[in-house]
């Protein structure tokens, strides 16, 4: 951790400990005087969900356990504020926490949370997850894996398929028709390819596209990292397949663009929510295409996973509670009650999951290598900073080989 979070973790301790006690969390006295045996307590993204109830109901039965809930803040930032401190001063007042993948990165190592392979993720149920997104996202330096992914999300390629239709293709799986179709689909003011190149944003793609192309994305002396920046380079400024000024965009503007039929095809998280509201979701208009293979097929998953603090007094219940979110009950519930595509694969081919995300869902989970995404400890510090680099290098104010060698400074810097 940083000098500078460390001292704002510090001011903040005291506020965490009253907006917990606020919101109804039991502090750390009280938590292993009432009953602690079959009561924990849960901070959680998820209370604001309108079948939260129905859930938390199911795992309270499920369980045998009396659930306190307490609602993480909404805003980002300060919610990684919250959970570092909570954790960094051994505040008992949360047993299981909710974090994203870059807590996860950044707690990981701390010593803060407590291992789960030998308690909850035996291997039985190890083996269930995607081993690549485990391995990058959750196990620490130690080789403990500290939490429970609650699903799986891919960062998919959706393709438009009545522009697939109109270039005479049926599909996209290889980089020539990639390329292909990137080049056919451009025309009249439209585009091929459509990314959220903003600065914050865009390291989503190029770690997306380094790993197609068989690079490593903390070692940029690596040719293959070298040839897949090109490659984005190339589609802006060689083929002009895309355009430069998406380094503006995020997500909400690439998406409103994709649904007005200015990109052929885009990189983008989650079920297709934006364009089901759209009405622009379907098999013949927009929808999920299996990764295509360049060097190989590789795709990342993200999750917010369940995590116990390692001050928890009540240990033993929050185990129970991780053995059921783990456990093939417990992950169909959050399919069931959150829409959340289960993380382990023999419970998403459950017959219970269905509709036509399950049908590429399962296509990606057996063709591809599935990865969490490659994160360093100051992660938004280091995903801004290859942003910047990024954009630079796309707007020729810097060549290859400067871009290479400052993002290879900015891994060391950041690691």
């Amino acid at each position: 951790m940083t000098l500078k979070k460390k001292i704002m973790g510090s001011l903040l301790a005291t506020v965490t400990a009253a907006t917990l006690a606020l919101t109804g969390c039991s502090n750390s006295s009280s938590s292993s005087s009432s009953g602690g045996k079959d009561q924990i307590t849960l901070y959680t993204i998820q209370s604001t969900n309108p079948n939260f109830k129905s859930w938390l109901s199911s795992a309270e039965k499920a369980t045998g356990l009396k659930i306190n809930v307490v609602a993480e803040p909404t805003d980002s930032d300060t919610r990684q504020q919250k959970i570092t401190t909570m954790l960094s001063t051994k505040d008992s007042s949360a047993d299981i926490i909710e974090i994203n993948d870059e807590m996860a990165t950044s707690f990981k190592n701390s010593g803060w949370l407590e291992p789960l392979q030998n308690s909850v993720l035996k291997t039985d149920i190890r083996d269930q997850f995607a081993q690549g997104y485990l391995k990058d996202m959750l196990t620490s330096t130690k080789g403990d894996i500290v939490g429970v992914p609650s699903y799986q999300g891919y960062l998919a390629l959706w393709v438009d398929q009545k522009k697939l239709d109109a270039a005479g293709m049926r599909t996209i799986e290889t980089k020539d028709d990639f390329i292909k179709f990137a080049k056919a689909a451009t025309k009249n003011g439209e585009f091929g390819y459509g990314g959220s190149w903003e600065k914050t944003y865009v390291f989503n793609e190029i770690a997306s596209f380094v790993n197609l192309f068989g690079g490593d994305y903390y070692d940029w002396t690596n040719p293959k990292s070298r040839e897949a920046v090109k490659f984005m380079y190339d589609m802006a400024n060689t083929w002009k397949v895309t355009p430069v000024d998406q380094i503006a965009d995020k997500y909400e503007q690439m998406n409103q663009k994709f649904n007005d039929g200015k990109y052929g095809m885009v990189f983008m998280w989650g079920t297709g929510d934006d364009y089901k509201k759209a009405n622009r979701y379907g098999q013949d208009q927009i929808h999920i295409n299996n990764t295509p293979q360049f060097e190989k097929r590789t795709i990342f998953t993200d999750s917010w996973s369940y995590v116990l603090n390692s001050a928890s007094k009540n240990k033993p219940a929050a185990q129970k509670f991780l053995k059921y979110v783990a456990s093939k009950d417990g992950e169909l519930q959050g399919w069931k009650d959150f829409a959340r595509y289960p993380a382990r694969a023999d419970v998403a081919q459950d017959s219970s999951v269905t509709g036509d995300v399950k049908d590429i869902y399962s296509q990606i989970q057996a063709t591809n290598e599935i990865h969490g995404r490659p994160m360093l400890p100051q992660t938004m510090e280091f995903i801004t900073a290859m942003g910047s680099l990024f954009q630079d290098y796309i707007q020729n104010k810097i060549t290859l080989d400067e871009f290479c060698n400052k993002a290879q400074a900015a891994v060391k810097e950041y690691k």
